[in-house]
């Protein structure tokens, strides 16, 4: 799992047709100060969230084949949860 933000959507004409209906989402990696860690990745997004909101994305193949409901799809990333905030843990 990773910390993330949603950086914006994919439009695609042609796509597996396992993923018709669902939405897929541009995330950027982020680290817990926020900052960017890592390349863009794109996952489907269950949950619906929204522009620059920071989410939670799985790279549980599994549970996101599951979600869209076939165990053939190429669907790899998944949107867990919408982070609405953190706390610092007391040293």
């Amino acid at each position: 799992m990773r910390l993330a933000r949603v950086e914006g959507n994919v439009v695609a004409t042609r796509k597996h047709p396992s993923l018709e209906g669902w939405r897929l989402v541009v995330c950027q990696p982020i680290n817990l100060e926020g900052e960017d860690d890592g390349t863009p990745i794109v996952a489907i997004d269950p949950h619906g969230a929204g522009m620059h909101q920071r989410v939670v994305v799985s790279s549980d193949g599994l549970a996101a084949r599951r979600a869209v409901g076939d165990n053939r799809s190429p669907v790899r990333m998944m949107i867990s949860g919408i982070i609405d905030e953190t706390e610092e843990a007391a040293a």
